[in-house]
């Protein structure tokens, strides 16, 4: 049982791989992990956290707004609320540049999706266990409801409209086992190296 819920979590991993627009708007939101590490980075003076979610060649260019920010933050608070806006508007689109996305704006608080913020959640209590058992219930719920489609309806005989809901029904399940395994045994594998080329060789999120 252990080794199926840990296949299926890693099959439900793998499905949110490949969604990476998801994952992009987890890092334009005003409560994601980037903007609130730029946000604790003004504060500090510590710009480190923040230059890991950028590539090499753009460290300049989020040192130099750093410092403009830093500057402008002196100048009162609601020179600050702007300084801060703009910054945070800044990494958010240098780190979109290197994940090879278009820059759409910042995205309110509390619109991060639930499965990306039980991640991060996952992450922050030390335990993988709950958002492995919420992918590895959605993928079997998933397989369920093809499969329990199928088996509701005939297969091809004398009714070709028939036979045709029961074909499509049928595709539409191996489509997504094939999908499913393809994402497992391929994609998955492949995420690491792509993003690391996108971003010249540094790891990020």
């Amino acid at each position: 049982m252990r080794r199926y819920l840990a296949l299926l979590a890693m099959i439900g991993a793998a499905t949110l791989a490949a969604a990476p627009e998801a994952a992009q708007a987890h890092c334009d939101t005003l409560d994601g992990p980037l903007v609130t590490a730029a946000r604790q980075a003004l504060d500090s003076g510590n710009l480190a956290p923040v230059l890991a979610w950028v590539p090499p060649q753009a460290e300049a260019q989020v040192k130099t707004a750093f410092d403009k920010s830093l500057s402008v933050r002196k100048l009162g608070p609601e020179a600050r609320e702007m300084a801060d806006h703009w910054f945070f508007e800044t990494v958010v689109r240098v780190h979109r540049a290197g994940e090879g996305a278009p820059y759409t704006g910042l995205k309110p608080a509390g619109q991060i999706d639930p499965v990306i913020a039980a991640t991060d959640q996952a992450l922050a209590d030390g335990t993988v266990d709950p958002i492995a058992q919420r992918l590895a219930d959605a993928v079997k719920e998933g397989l369920h409801q093809r499969f329990r489609r199928l088996k509701a309806l005939a297969p091809p005989r004398e009714n070709v409209a028939a036979g045709r809901q029961w074909v499509a029904a049928y595709v539409d399940l191996l489509h997504y086992v094939e999908g499913l395994h393809r994402l497992v045994s391929g994609a998955a594998q492949a995420a690491p190296d792509e993003h690391e080329h996108a971003h010249g060789g540094h790891e990020a999120h």
